[in-house]
C-alpha cells in the first residue's frame, strides 16, 4: 500500500457518513480501537512464528483475522450485532492480571471504556476493509505508520482542553536526550497521554540493546499512567507499534489519586519524563492524598509534588511547566522551596511563544532536576526562534536541530556542569538570589536588552508608572487647551 495518509483520510470520510459518529474525537476513538485489534493481530502473527505453543488471550472467533479479515465477510446488521453484543462484551470481560495474563490484561484495559459509535454495519465494513490494506507486518509500512500516527494525534481537534495537548516531537526528543535514560532504569510518564515521551525513551534505550536479554530488560522498563480512555488506547497502540510486546505497565487511571504515603520504595523510578496537564483542577478529595502544606487542586502543582516524591535518590526528571508555576506564589512557593531543597534544579530551558500552537499560547519551560542534593545554582537557557521565524505553527513546528546549541552548551552533570558559560542566551542564578525573590523562578535574562518581567510586583509598578505618565500627559494637554481657549481672539 503506497499512501497510508490517503487510507486514513478515506476512513475518516466514511465515518463522517455515519450518523453515530459525532466529531473528530469520536472518529479518532473509533479508528483507534479498530487499529488496536488490527495491530494486535499482526503482532500475534509474529509471535506464532517465533514462540512455540503461543496462545492468544482473545477467543478464536473474536480475533481480527476471523471476523474482520475477509472483505466479503460479515456486514450490515449482522456485523453491527456481532461487534456490539459479542466482541465488546467479550473483550471487556477478559480474565487475568498484569502477571498471569498480561496480554489479556492489556486488551481488557483498552476496551473497558471503549465504544462502537458507528450505527451502520455497511459503513463499518467499508472502514474495516480499508484498514485491511495496511500490512503491519511490513517494517517499512509500520515505520511509515508511526509518522502518520503522530499526525493523527496532532489533528485531534479536542486536544488542548484543561491543559492537555500534543507535545512536539522535537521537545520530547530533546528532553530524553538530555536526561539520557540508561538500560536497566525505570522510566515513568505519570501523565502519559498518547505516549510521546515513552516512545522517545524506547528509541533511546533500544540503541543500547544488543541481545535478547537486554531487550527483555527494555520491555519491562517503560511505565505510564493515563487518566482518560482515548489517550490511553492511543498510547498502548503506539507502544505496540514501537516494539513493546505487552504494554501492561501502561495503566488506565489517575496517578494523583494514589496517596503519596502509599508510594513504596519498589514504586520509585529512575527517570520521569512528562508534560503534565496544567491549567486544570483536580476533582475534590484528590489533594487529601498529599501533605497538608502543599495541598492544592491545581493539577500541574500536584504533579510536581508527585514527581519529586516518586523519584529514587539520584533519579532524574524533565518536565514541561508553564510560566505561572515559575512566578506563582502561595502553595506554589512552598512546592518550589521543597523542590530546591530536595533536588538539584540545575537547568530551566525557556521556550518561546508558539511551541505548542495551536493548542495553547501559554509560554512554557523545560525543567531538569536530579533528586538527592539541594540546588546551589539554576542555569537558564533562553531558546530562540530560528533565523527568519517569528513564531511556530502547525505547518512550521519547532525542529530538533534547533536544540543543537543547547546540546553543545549543556556539559556534564557529574562535574557540576563546569563547562557551562554564560552567553546572550544562558545565565546562572544562585539559590541565594532565588530565596531573596521568594522562590520566584521567573528570572530575567540579564543579557537581553528588552527582557520582559512576569513578576507581579514589577508588572504592577510598571502599570502604575505608565498610569502616572498618562495622567501627566493629560494634565499637560489640559493646560495647553486652557491657555489656548483663554487667550486673546
Amino acid at each position: 500500500m503506497s499512501n497510508l495518509s490517503s487510507v486514513i483520510k478515506s476512513i475518516q470520510d466514511v465515518m463522517r457518513q455515519d450518523s453515530g459518529v459525532d466529531g473528530d474525537a469520536q472518529r479518532i476513538s473509533q479508528l483507534t480501537w479498530l487499529l488496536f485489534l488490527k495491530v494486535f493481530d499482526a503482532l500475534e502473527e509474529e509471535l506464532e512464528l517465533t514462540r512455540d505453543h503461543y496462545q492468544s488471550p482473545i477467543p478464536e472467533s473474536m480475533r481480527w483475522r476471523n471476523w474482520a479479515q475477509d472483505a466479503e465477510g460479515m456486514t450490515g446488521d449482522v456485523l453491527l450485532s456481532f461487534v456490539n453484543n459479542e466482541l465488546f462484551a467479550t473483550l471487556k470481560s477478559l480474565s487475568g492480571d498484569s502477571r498471569r495474563n498480561p496480554r489479556g490484561y492489556v486488551v481488557r484495559g483498552v476496551f473497558e471504556d471503549a465504544y462502537n459509535y458507528m450505527k451502520s454495519g455497511h459503513l463499518l465494513r467499508q472502514v474495516i476493509n480499508k484498514l485491511n490494506t495496511i500490512n503491519f507486518n511490513r517494517q517499512a509500512e509500520r515505520h511509515q505508520f508511526n509518522d502518520l500516527y503522530e499526525k493523527i494525534l496532532k489533528d485531534l481537534q479536542s486536544a488542548g482542553n484543561a491543559g492537555e495537548f500534543y507535545t512536539p516531537r522535537a521537545v520530547t526528543q530533546f528532553m530524553v536526550d538530555m536526561v539520557n535514560p540508561r538500560l536497566g532504569e525505570k522510566v515513568l510518564d505519570p501523565a502519559t497521554g498518547t505516549g510521546g515521551f515513552l516512545v522517545c525513551a524506547i528509541e533511546h534505550l533500544r540503541q543500547q540493546v544488543h541481545n535478547t536479554e537486554q531487550e527483555a530488560v527494555l520491555q519491562n522498563s517503560i511505565i505510564g499512567v493515563e487518566k482518560k480512555q482515548l489517550p490511553h488506547m492511543l498510547c498502548v497502540t503506539n507502544l505496540m507499534l514501537h516494539g513493546i510486546e505487552v504494554p501492561s505497565l501502561i495503566q488506565h487511571g489517575n496517578t494523583l489519586a494514589r496517596p503519596l504515603r502509599e508510594v513504596t520504595q519498589a514504586d520509585r523510578v529512575d527517570v520521569v519524563l512528562t508534560n503534565p496537564p496544567f491549567g486544570g483542577v483536580e476533582e475534590p478529595g484528590i489533594e487529601q492524598g498529599f501533605p497538608a502544606d502543599v495541598r492544592t487542586k491545581e493539577t500541574a502543582d500536584l504533579f510536581l509534588v508527585l514527581i519529586k516524591h516518586i523519584l529514587k535518590t539520584h533519579g532524574r526528571a524533565a518536565l514541561v511547566l508553564p510560566d505561572g508555576t515559575l512566578f506563582g506564589e502561595g502553595v506554589k512557593t512552598r512546592i518550589k522551596e521543597q523542590l530546591l531543597s530536595e533536588c538539584n534544579l540545575h537547568t530551566i530551558v525557556r521556550l518561546p511563544n508558539g511551541v505548542f500552537a495551536p493548542y495553547t499560547g501559554i509560554k512554557t519551560n523545560l525543567l531538569f532536576f536530579t533528586k538527592g542534593t539541594p540546588t546551589q545554582d539554576v542555569w537558564y537557557y533562553e531558546h530562540p526562534y530560528p533565523a527568519g521565524v517569528k513564531t511556530y505553527n502547525k505547518t512550521k513546528p519547532i525542529r530538533i536541530e534547533e536544540f543543537d546549541a543547547e546540546k553543545a552548551w549543556w556539559g556534564n552533570e557529574a562535574d557540576g556542569f563546569a563547562a557551562r558559560v554564560e552567553n546572550e542566551r544562558a545565565w546562572k542564578v544562585s539559590i541565594a538570589q532565588i530565596k531573596a525573590a521568594n522562590y520566584n523562578l521567573d528570572q530575567k535574562n540579564p543579557h537581553a536588552v528588552d527582557a520582559v518581567s512576569h513578576d507581579p510586583a514589577q508588572l504592577l509598578a510598571d502599570y502604575n508608572r505608565l498610569q502616572a505618565e498618562a495622567q501627566a500627559l493629560r494634565d499637560e494637554l489640559r493646560n495647553i487647551l486652557s491657555k489656548s481657549l483663554s487667550g486673546p481672539y
